[in-house]
């Protein structure tokens, strides 16, 4: 028994590092590619048409999709949407302060996609279209 809830304890905290991208969209077969997901979080061209919401810069989930999605430190993604303010090009993805919220917010807003822990509870209604989870 002893083994089995430590491997329960290791699958958690390997989930705490792991990211979902969720979507709220009409067609459940949709599947993103990391690409695509970095396209649409940094405000790149993209075939993908969808919003992009994100949680705050203190969090693990966004430290996580920095490192995992986006490649950038956050000091550094901060300073590329500094520039893009500034030239008028772009904005940064909303942000909402937690994963309920986000959750929430994807939930209301069609055409919506949004990153959360792979330990959070995904409602039905919404579509897993990238996981980093090797699981």
């Amino acid at each position: 028994m002893t083994s089995l809830l430590g491997f329960s304890a290791l699958h958690c905290q390997a989930q705490e590092h792991d990211i979902v991208v969720v979507a709220n969209v009409g067609n459940t077969a949709v599947k993103l590619n990391k690409i695509d997901i970095r396209n649409l979080f940094m405000g790149n061209a993209s075939d993908v048409v969808l919003e992009p919401v994100s949680l705050p810069p203190q969090t693990l989930a966004r430290a996580v999709f920095n490192t995992k999605i986006i490649g950038l430190t956050e000091s550094r993604i901060q300073s590329y949407w500094s520039q893009m303010r500034f030239s008028g090009r772009s904005r940064p993805p909303r942000e909402v302060a937690t994963v309920d919220e986000l959750i929430s917010y994807v939930s209301s807003h069609k055409d919506t996609v949004a990153f959360v822990p792979a330990n959070a509870v995904i409602p039905p209604h919404l579509t897993v279209v990238y996981s980093t989870s090797s699981l």
